[in-house]
């Protein structure tokens, strides 16, 4: 199945693998860490913010983290943040939640930020816009290809 994602990466010559998994898997980035045999933190959550002034961002995380508020809000610039509702989710990106690919979709200067942790792995998870399809790629490969900042959201400062 030839996907926008694939045609994306496949047009820049970024490598990648494709990998399946049962469409009846339960949702969610353990469930398909489980599937593919994967540690969850490799299969990357594509969540998308909404600050106080409009602006949209794309954040990208581990599947076994969560971003501390006072690092998310610093690296948006914005007090007030708030996760984007599935309906402009799907009008954003044209993606249901839950398989959203992290390139293709964003118009030109469309911020995306990629936690730090995520660059320790040899390879991540990505979805590919449908739910039993992952895109495999490695971090800097998808750095490159959603035009990612790296900042931490994760770990505590020292």
């Amino acid at each position: 199945m030839d996907l926008p994602a694939h045609k994306y990466l496949d047009e820049r010559k970024i490598p990648y693998r494709r990998l399946e998994f049962s469409p009846d898997t339960e949702k969610g980035a353990a469930s398909v860490a489980h599937a593919l045999e994967f540690d969850e933190g490799q299969m990357v959550k594509t969540l998308l913010f909404r600050t106080g002034e409009g602006q949209m961002a794309l954040v990208m995380l581990g599947g076994d983290r969560h971003a501390i508020s006072g690092q998310l809000k610093r690296a948006l610039g914005s007090r007030n943040i708030s996760l984007a509702d599935p309906d402009l989710v799907k009008e954003l990106t044209g993606y249901a939640v839950g398989s959203i690919p992290p390139f293709h979709w964003q118009q030109a200067g469309f911020r995306s930020l990629v936690d730090v942790a995520l660059t320790e792995y040899s390879v991540l998870g990505v979805g590919a816009g449908v739910w039993g399809q992952e895109i495999i790629i490695k971090p800097d490969d998808l750095i490159a290809a959603s035009n990612a900042e790296v900042v931490n959201l994760t770990r505590r400062n020292p």
